[in-house]
């Protein structure tokens, strides 16, 4: 059966999306980064919050620095009964000073530890650029600039995706040959510096999008989300307090026409606000 066809017969908080070898991915997921600024002790209780919620795909990864605060929110809404761990998708990152193959099981265990799980569901290659081993996360010479290491990328990618960058050749390719697309900066990434250029167009103040948001009388980060899940895109969402991660589980009440979807796609402007290369 279609993707579409799924996702009517099931419980809109179940919504899944089957990967090819017979396991799903929950096509909402909840995002776990954090700035420095954030207290660990904050993590801790938006993760309880967003699984009280609904989130049952959580998004972590070793670069965040807060796979164990994490780990303590998914133990502790396990420990009082509200998911067993079967219940939740549990996604992290290989972070690119790992890439080499030897550095690749170390740097799991090292996650799993973090998270106090026995496994994750997902592990992805964080960013396809390897970079020069050791305990810098972004190690750079004399000259501030990053120093690379060469590993072979060629099977690597990680995909950004919104109304601006909608993938569409990708997506294409991805269904063809039933591989899910997870989306992440879908509301146009949270800016953050330096890896984002501040004079960028910001996503969710497009005149478009917003007047959208209007007709439908919702916000324009759920019309972004929606627009994806339609698409069949898995989604990432990051979520800063209860009522947004409310709202976000509030995708799955609403329908966008195939008209507003076609004015949606005509928003691309191939426009990547996290560069391939650092």
């Amino acid at each position: 059966s279609s993707w579409r066809e799924k996702q009517q017969t099931m419980d809109p908080k179940g919504w899944r999306v089957e990967l090819n070898d017979g396991h799903f991915i929950p096509v909402l997921g909840f995002g776990t980064y954090a700035t420095k600024e954030v207290p660990k002790s904050q993590t801790v209780e938006n993760t309880k919050l967003g699984i009280d919620t609904g989130f049952r795909h959580i998004d972590c990864a070793y670069l965040y620095g807060n796979e164990m605060e994490v780990g303590l929110a998914i133990q502790s809404k396990i420990e009082d009964g509200t998911v067993k761990r079967e219940d939740l998708f549990c996604t992290s990152k290989l972070w690119v000073t790992c890439l080499r193959p030897e550095f690749v099981q170390p740097a799991l265990e090292k996650t799993l530890k973090n998270l106090q799980l026995d496994y994750v569901d997902l592990y992805l290659i964080h960013f396809p650029t390897a970079t020069k081993p050791g305990k810098e996360l972004l190690p750079e010479d004399e000259h501030e600039k990053v120093v690379f290491d060469i590993v072979d990328l060629c099977t690597t990618w990680e995909v950004e995706c919104h109304p601006y960058l909608n993938q569409s050749k990708l997506l294409d390719f991805c269904k063809s040959k039933n591989i899910a697309l997870v989306a992440f900066g879908a509301l146009g990434t949270q800016r953050a510096k330096p890896w984002v250029d501040q004079s960028s167009p910001v996503v969710l103040h497009d005149p478009v999008l917003c007047a959208m948001a209007k007709k439908y009388q919702l916000s324009p980060a759920l019309i972004a989300l929606r627009y994806q899940l339609q698409r069949g895109v898995v989604v990432l969402a990051k979520c800063d307090n209860e009522k947004q991660m409310k709202e976000n589980m509030q995708v799955f009440e609403f329908q966008l026409t195939s008209e507003d979807m076609k004015v949606l796609d005509g928003l691309n402007r191939n426009l990547r606000y996290l560069p391939l290369q650092m």
